[in-house]
């Protein structure tokens, strides 16, 4: 008889996200083991439970996935987690900390369904934060020239520096933009602009997609008020203006919520699958 799907929740804040179970369930999972207050320190434990309790065969009905509102210890989990696993002794494991993955990954196939990305020149504004730093990673992978855009241009071109360790031939450069002023600037001779900024914080006025010659693609993620983009609305989905496809947040939430149940569903068609923004924009592709 085959064994129940188990996911194991593994939760960095202090409750453990209603919106992460809520996604398992529709996604199929049979049981959902959700814990909270999770640390690189505290981890091996509770993976140790998953690998320890049933034979290697039904390993790969038990999965586990890694949230919370910080992506940075989310990352450290899932260095946690690989280190607890050895020899065949190990499960598949998803991470998407505050959706950061997820986002990213359904961002760059919607710019994907208008650009060749290898061909493209991206601003991505907000790019020292968790999302901007994923949408860079994935369009440098791409073959796109991408503008990395921060506030602070010092943390600009730290971005630029760790996605370059790890994607050698990305074409990247450093941009500040501590105003809407230097992101209109730094947007000159781009075909893609995508916001993943702080949230209630408007990054590019309406004004500059318009004046923007060659400007195709507008993505913003920014889901509070003001938009991070003026002009576009949350639910935009590839809505012209003036000439842009348009995205707002909610707009590409509907793949980003696809992406999220079908790489639960992978979780469980082996027992050591890593699920990170890669890997999951892999699967996005695979559904458009």
């Amino acid at each position: 008889m085959s064994k129940p799907l188990i996911l194991v929740q593994l939760d960095t804040d202090s409750q453990p996200s209603v919106f992460d179970g809520v996604v398992a369930v529709d996604a199929g999972v049979q049981h959902l083991f959700r814990h909270s207050g999770i640390t690189a320190e505290n981890v091996r434990d509770r993976v140790h439970g998953a690998i320890f309790t049933r034979g290697v065969d039904d390993l790969h009905h038990t999965a586990l996935f890694i949230g919370g509102s910080d992506v940075a210890a989310g990352e450290a989990v899932l260095k946690a987690v690989k280190k607890s696993f050895f020899g065949p002794m190990r499960v598949s494991v998803m991470l998407d900390s505050n959706g950061a993955n997820t986002t990213a990954a359904a961002a760059v196939l919607a710019a994907s369904k208008h650009l060749d990305l290898a061909a493209t020149t991206a601003l991505v504004l907000g790019a020292t934060g968790p999302v901007g730093r994923r949408a860079v990673r994935l369009l440098a992978r791409e073959g796109a020239t991408v503008r990395v855009a921060s506030r602070d241009a010092k943390r600009a071109e730290q971005v630029c520096a760790e996605i370059r360790a790890a994607v050698p031939e990305a074409k990247l450069s450093a941009h500040g933009a501590a105003d809407v002023a230097q992101a209109a600037a730094a947007l000159a001779g781009c075909q893609l602009v995508i916001a993943a900024g702080a949230a209630g914080v408007e990054l590019l006025t309406a004004d500059a997609l318009q004046q923007t010659p060659g400007l195709q693609v507008a993505i913003d993620l920014n889901a509070v008020p003001p938009a991070g983009i003026g002009g576009i609305e949350a639910f935009d989905k590839a809505v012209d203006h003036g000439g842009v496809a348009c995205y707002g947040p909610l707009g590409v939430g509907g793949t980003k919520m696809k992406i999220h149940k079908a790489g639960l569903r992978q979780l469980f068609e082996r027992r050591d699958a890593v699920l990170d923004a890669e890997e999951l924009y892999a699967i996005g592709k695979d559904l458009a």
